[in-house]
């Protein structure tokens, strides 16, 4: 079989990891738990840009490799195919579909915080889910603005902003109660398309509460893309040799 560095960074990556065998390589930045119930081998850090990530390819005898990270994560996708092309390897992509605006949704993009901050400016009681990115700016918060973050782990706040450590999958009832007894007027959001935490839409969209989208930048290409694990796995499958 194929040697294969699989980046990680999404739900789906895991379950593609869970399918490799001993030979191939799972690579975690190391934000958020690390599996240990893997045949694969796991790696936890970063290489030091494109060239250093070429270079462990070469070092490994990597012949395929997969990105599966975040669709946010412009710089690691870049730097992916970069290393790809540098080590003459195959550079697959995991890119999971956006979610679409649904009858009754109130989407407003936004393409960087700039935007995003004068877009907030009507509201009082924001929910941002966009990972950690907010808490650079916690000592911008506006005096009728009180904020609710979300993300992987709990951070400190401050008094106009309360940080809440959760991760998916999120179920419609929480996120429910959530938008309730915070009474979130505007909610905050990437487009990362999964399924896991797409319920914060569905609830949104029930109280007519707007949406700020933070607008998916564009990723590099590479030379296939999937938009599923099945479609990512029946390819490693076919190939001759296969991967899988």
């Amino acid at each position: 079989m194929k040697r294969m560095l699989l980046l990680g960074g999404v739900t789906e990556a895991l379950a593609i990891a869970r399918t490799l065998g001993p030979e191939h390589i799972y690579s975690l930045a190391g934000v958020g738990r690390v599996p240990t119930d893997l045949t694969c081998q796991v790696r936890v850090g970063g290489y030091g840009g494109a060239a250093g990530l070429a270079q462990f390819i070469r070092d490994e005898g990597i012949e395929l490799l997969l990105d599966a990270t975040h669709p946010y994560a412009a710089q690691i996708s870049q730097n992916a195919a970069t290393a790809a092309q540098l080590s003459g390897i195959p550079c697959w992509a995991l890119r999971r579909p956006a979610w679409q605006p649904q009858p009754g949704d109130d989407w407003r993009e936004v393409s960087d915080w700039a935007q995003l901050i004068e877009a907030l400016k009507p509201f009082h009681r924001p929910l941002f889910t966009l990972g950690r990115e907010p808490l650079q700016h916690l000592h911008e918060i506006p005096p009728e603005q009180f904020w609710t973050l979300r993300a992987l782990d709990v951070y400190p706040g401050n008094e106009r902003c309360e940080v809440i450590g959760a991760r998916g999958p999120f179920v419609i009832e929480d996120e429910r109660e959530l938008f309730e007894r915070r009474q979130i007027d505007v909610l905050i959001s990437k487009n990362s398309g999964s399924t896991a935490t797409e319920p914060k839409l569905e609830v949104a969209r029930e109280r007519g509460v707007p949406v700020l989208v933070l607008k998916r930048p564009v990723l590099a290409k590479v030379g296939r893309e999937f938009g599923s694990v099945t479609a990512v796995l029946t390819a490693l499958r076919v190939e001759s040799p296969p991967y899988l």
